[in-house]
């Protein structure tokens, strides 16, 4: 049974490591998209190569999230954490020393890696290490830490860009991890693995350990599936990037990653322990609530991207400018989001899932008054705070509906999934909207050609926003008062849902996660 006291010196310590564990990984997906422009001149290099530095840390992070949460039950929690911030900072050292674009999206797919192993733990250790008695106001404080961090991304990577250079976006790494592994290996307790396996804590089917009363024998880690559903994603997202050269290479990789994908599927189905298993989705409420995900992640990754880019490029913001000017979006998911779950859970989520979308497209319409000589009060403001109530509206019921819609011991499985799903609906939109926008290879460095492609980009985002909250009001239903309810009350991250570690046993789950 875990005994830390939140009050306890040992307790402020495991807060702090937690904290800064997984504000890398937030900072860094928050940071990246207001240097791009910046990155692109620097290293001379296209659109495509843009999409990649955003899209190859998305590969791998997502494909493996679930992996890297099973990994810490097996081995120790901790292990694995420490592991995630050494090998995230490793790479992120590369990132900042990149001396080409192949380096530099090299070193990203290296940082999704670490990012998979560091973030499925930081939460998972607050619900190893804590008293049941201080566990939640734990992660309510870890929560709000990391929302407030979310909310400084976009600032602090502005001012790096603009002060000493992009690359200290990501060198900014560095000493955090410096600061936080020393930290969690002398202060957290070890979880996990042969240290600590609390009872009933670990559910089956998580590609990694067979939860049994009183403990149970790992079973086997699924890395095939995890490997081809990593490959798949890597795959399609090159096709849809450079299918705009029309290649028969091109071509091959696209059948490669559909193949890769049947494959995938075929190995869950089959695999003692999947790493996702495919009987999850004979829940109709969970199967509705992932394709709603789909196009609503889908949409916000398309347009975070672009919005970045329209700002600098069009507009004539600087970086910190660009990334001060989006803050409204975070600051209002900070504030209200749960106050959002709260009202989802009196009226049910079928009207928050339904409205939220709607909104969010509103404000991506609204953004067509964003061009050249926008005024930031009159034309950018109003549509990122439409966009922020949006957001507020629909994410933190969306959790909830993807914790309820399943059985408790799944919990922790089911919002790893949907937080995968979410990653992997953001990278397909960033390769892919550039594609159906028109938007040629150097367009980020003409404001006329690129606010063109933009003007027909954000009627994309809002149409799949609209199918969206067309799915949720025709298929979301009511969950029963007895379900599961997400541990996580504050979001802060507008590119991805929380991962959430539901309540299995009292003990943490694989798959717990990011800050909500």
């Amino acid at each position: 049974m875990p005994d830390v006291r939140l009050s306890s010196p040992q307790g402020r310590w495991i807060l702090l490591t937690t904290v800064l564990g997984s504000s890398m990984a937030m900072l860094d997906s928050t940071v990246v998209n207001v240097a791009l422009p910046r990155i692109g001149r620097d290293l001379n290099v296209d659109l495509a190569a843009l999409q990649w530095t955003v899209n190859a840390y998305m590969v791998t992070l997502a494909g493996l999230i679930l992996l890297g949460g099973s990994l810490g039950d097996r081995y120790g929690r901790r292990k694995i954490f420490v592991i995630g911030v050494v090998w995230f900072a490793s790479a992120s050292l590369l990132c900042g020393l990149a001396p080409s674009a192949g380096v530099l999206v090299g070193a990203r797919a290296l940082q999704g890696i670490g990012g998979a192993l560091l973030t499925p733990g930081s939460l998972a250790l607050i619900q190893a290490s804590f008293h049941p008695d201080d566990r939640a106001k734990a992660v309510g404080l870890w929560s709000g830490f990391g929302g407030i961090g979310a909310a400084v991304g976009p600032f602090l990577g502005g001012w790096l860009v603009d002060g000493p250079g992009w690359r200290w976006v990501f060198l900014l790494n560095v000493p955090l991890a410096l600061l936080c592994a020393p930290i969690a290996v002398r202060h957290v307790p070890e979880s996990g693995g042969s240290a600590f396996r609390p009872r009933g804590a670990e559910g089956a089917g998580t590609g990694g350990a067979e939860g049994a009363e009183g403990g149970g024998a790992p079973g086997r880690f699924d890395v095939l599936g995890a490997a081809l559903g990593a490959l798949a994603l890597a795959l399609v997202t090159y096709a849809l990037i450079e299918a705009g050269r029309g290649s028969l290479v091109v071509a091959v990789t696209a059948v490669a990653g559909i193949a890769a994908g049947v494959a995938f599927v075929y190995v869950e189905k089959h695999h003692p322990d999947p790493m996702m298993p495919l009987d999850i989705f004979a829940s109709r409420q969970f199967t509705v609530v992932n394709l709603v995900t789909l196009c609503v992640y889908a949409a916000f990754g398309g347009f975070f991207f672009l919005t970045a880019l329209q700002l600098q490029v069009v507009v004539g913001y600087s970086p910190l400018q660009a990334g001060t000017a989006l803050l409204p979006t975070t600051v209002l998911m900070l504030l209200f989001s749960s106050r959002s779950g709260a009202l989802a859970d009196r009226i049910g989520p079928r009207i928050p899932l339904t409205v939220g979308p709607l909104l969010c497209a509103v404000a991506m319409l609204m953004m067509l008054r964003v061009g050249r000589g926008a005024d930031y009060l009159t034309d950018v403001l109003p549509a990122l705070l439409v966009m922020g109530a949006g957001m507020v509206t629909l994410v933190a019921p969306l959790t909830s509906t993807v914790l309820a819609s399943v059985d408790t011991a799944r919990a922790g499985l089911a919002s790893g999934i949907n937080n995968a799903a979410a990653r992997a609906a953001g990278l397909i939109a960033v390769a892919a909207l550039p594609l159906l926008a028109g938007m040629g290879p150097e367009a980020y460095r003409s404001p006329d050609a690129f606010d063109a492609s933009f003007r027909r980009a954000m009627p994309l985002c809002a149409a799949v926003l609209v199918v969206g909250a067309a799915l949720a009001f025709a298929a979301v239903r009511r969950p029963p008062p007895d379900c599961n309810r997400p541990e996580c009350r504050t979001h802060g991250n507008i590119t991805t849902p929380p991962l959430d570690p539901g309540r299995i046993g009292g003990g943490a789950t694989p798959g717990g996660g990011a800050p909500r």
